[in-house]
């Protein structure tokens, strides 16, 4: 037990030092891959009083509204085809999608006719929040973080923090809904 701790002591070391070398306020997570709407980083900070590595992932509001349809209408697929499975997209050697098969399609079909009733209804309604766990780690707090943003970029992951770490942050307290864009071919 005490060999582990020392490990994850050596390793929130590691952060500081990787953060502090950088020459910026925060580093991305290099084995996540981060997106226009979602980054996973690590910066420094004070919690209850002393000097931790904050885990945080920041993602926009829409993806996280577009990712509580999904899972809403993945559980009620489970409910409604007894046989139902994960619909998995294959490549073949040329790097084109598989066709599904008919199990799938049809998986596919009724999710997407839920995810579309969904948002007719706006039944799924989401806001700005920070969670914390304080728990993520010897020296590390683990942030999750949703911003009524366009895109998450340095300004953005920047600008939380300062305000986080000054403790001026702000958060909309409106509770949002999603359309889905049709993106043009």
């Amino acid at each position: 037990m005490e060999r582990e701790l020392m490990a994850e002591e050596h390793d929130i070391q590691e952060y500081f030092l990787r953060i502090k070398d950088s020459g910026k306020q925060f580093v991305f997570d290099i084995e996540d891959e981060q997106s226009e709407e979602y980054a996973h980083f690590y910066f420094i900070g004070k919690y209850e009083g002393r000097e931790v590595v904050y885990d945080a992932v920041m993602y926009t509001l829409r993806l996280q509204h577009e990712s509580e349809l999904f899972e809403i209408a993945e559980h009620r697929a489970a409910k409604h085809f007894p046989q139902y499975k994960k619909i998995t997209y294959d490549e073949d050697e040329n790097g084109n999608l598989e066709a599904l098969d008919p199990l799938e399609e049809e998986i596919g079909l009724f999710m997407a006719e839920v995810i579309m009733e969904l948002e007719e209804d706006e039944a799924v309604k989401v806001k700005e929040h920070v969670d914390i766990d304080a728990n993520a780690g010897v020296g590390m707090v683990g942030l999750d973080i949703g911003l009524h943003v366009e895109e998450i970029t340095e300004k953005t992951i920047l600008r939380f923090i300062k305000d986080y770490n000054e403790d001026t942050l702000s958060l909309d307290e409106t509770h949002y809904t999603f359309q889905t864009q049709d993106e043009a071919i």
